[in-house]
């Protein structure tokens, strides 16, 4: 990632609406990086506060910044949104190193995101009663994460612990939805072990057996889905080579057992 001062002097691709933005904000500070965020504002009629969708972006929790809310396939619909009166937040979190960060410090990050937001509504203009989570491939995972997972969940930075808000919706681009069940894997992509392209980047280094299921479990978006659960639009390609469409399967049959045994 680049530091703000790079970030500024950097040729780079923001969202171009016309509208009021607010760039590179800071929202969190770690060992490894700074965490910056975009905020969009509406171009279309807005509200004292507005709603929020937080965009997070994918690239196998690996590669990829905010600046994907800028990509060709992202910018036509985001634009739509900020004429409907939303705000767009697209959000950096730490990316996978195989000795630092995994995929539980980018889902903590990307929650942070949300936190952040929420407490400085005020000075945000922006309404933590009305907050979507919208992201693609890895993305797709985090937005489910930030979707479906209670406030206090997944905690982070501390300063930002306590910050209250609700999610009305989320989407998800061909995101993992369940990362703890092998058979959800493609064995023939050519990998000995079905998990090793995705797993290595969720369980920590070092970690038993017992807290490896633990992480998985809990980096599963599945094992937090109920019959309560706010709206989910989970779209699937039947032909992914990297994400199978039986996760999608296995979701929907997760939620009709919630239903059955909550009647």
């Amino acid at each position: 990632m680049l530091t703000l001062e790079e970030l500024r002097k950097a040729d780079i691709k923001y969202l171009e609406t016309g509208g009021e933005r607010k760039l590179n904000i800071l929202y969190k500070q770690t060992p490894e990086e700074d965490l910056y965020l975009d905020l969009y504002y509406p171009t279309g009629k807005r509200d004292a506060k507005c709603p929020v969708v937080i965009y997070t972006h994918g690239g196998g929790w690996a590669a990829g910044d905010k600046q994907g809310a800028a990509g060709p396939l992202f910018a036509p619909l985001f634009k739509k949104l900020l004429e409907k009166g939303f705000c767009v937040a697209s959000v950096n979190y730490r990316l996978w190193n195989k000795k630092t960060s995994f995929v539980p410090e980018c889902v903590a990050d990307a929650k942070d995101a949300m936190r952040y937001l929420a407490k400085n509504s005020e000075a945000l203009k922006v309404d933590p009663d009305r907050f979507f989570s919208m992201g693609d491939s890895a993305g797709g995972h985090l937005s489910q994460m930030l979707l479906l997972t209670s406030p206090e969940s997944q905690p982070g930075d501390p300063a930002l612990a306590g910050a209250s808000y609700k999610m009305v919706a989320g989407v998800s681009w061909y995101g993992f939805t369940n990362v703890e069940n092998d058979d959800l894997y493609f064995p023939e992509r050519g990998l000995k072990e079905p998990k090793a392209g995705t797993t290595v980047r969720i369980i920590k280094l070092g970690a038993t057996p017992e807290e490896a299921r633990t992480i998985l479990h809990e980096m599963s978006p599945t094992s937090y889905l109920t019959k309560d659960s706010p709206p989910l639009l989970v779209m699937q390609g039947d032909q992914d080579t990297a994400v199978s469409v039986k996760m999608l399967i296995t979701s929907r049959r997760k939620l009709r057992l919630c239903m059955r045994r909550l009647r």
